[in-house]
């Protein structure tokens, strides 16, 4: 069954490597260094990169027989908020990427499923997946404004920071309320 055609890269596309400088023997490598605009939808629910903001890509291109393996390092700034305290977070990530990317005409099409492994078009590469996945799967699902974070007092609401040491609410059972009432009217 042929596959649908696949949409054409726009080599100007920030997250869009083109290799023809590469060349196509097993070894060889090539140097990327690249400022871009992040894309949009590299978040979680507290916590994400900005859209537009720099994300910097560190990266080594090295031709291997099925194709080109990229490797390196992913930087930028996180923004977002405590999930213990609500306080806003602004943090850095450096996250690390290995991707393989198959030529077109490699064996890798038949021993693997097509998501299996990154699909260069001709002699492009799209960043973008890999970018997005070594990103996300970095981020933290709670994140945190400090390791020991107290949070908030469940009862008023104040983050125990600024709370007194000997803070505490008195619990009344609602079910023995009436009889603190009775209490309070014989005195």
């Amino acid at each position: 069954m042929p596959k649908s055609p696949k949409s054409h890269l726009n080599p100007r596309q920030p997250l869009v490597v083109d290799t023809t400088k590469l060349p196509r023997q097993p070894g060889a490598t090539r140097a990327l260094e690249r400022v871009i605009p992040a894309p949009a939808d590299l978040s979680l629910e507290m916590i994400s990169v900005l859209e537009g903001s720099d994300v910097e890509l560190d990266l080594v291109l090295t031709s291997v027989s099925e194709g080109v393996y990229i490797s390196g390092s992913v930087r930028g700034s996180l923004s977002g908020e405590c999930g213990r305290c609500l306080n806003e977070i602004n943090q850095s990530f450096d996250v690390s990427i290995a991707e393989l990317f198959a030529y077109e005409d490699s064996t890798t099409e038949e021993t693997t499923d097509e998501d299996e492994v990154g699909r260069m078009q001709g002699d492009l590469i799209d960043l973008e997946p890999a970018v997005r996945d070594a990103v996300v799967l970095a981020l933290p699902n709670t994140p945190l404004c400090r390791p020991d974070c107290p949070g908030l007092c469940p009862e008023c609401g104040v983050h125990f920071d600024d709370l007194p040491a000997d803070h505490s609410h008195e619990e009344v059972d609602s079910r023995w309320a009436a009889l603190r009432n009775l209490q309070g009217s014989e005195e």
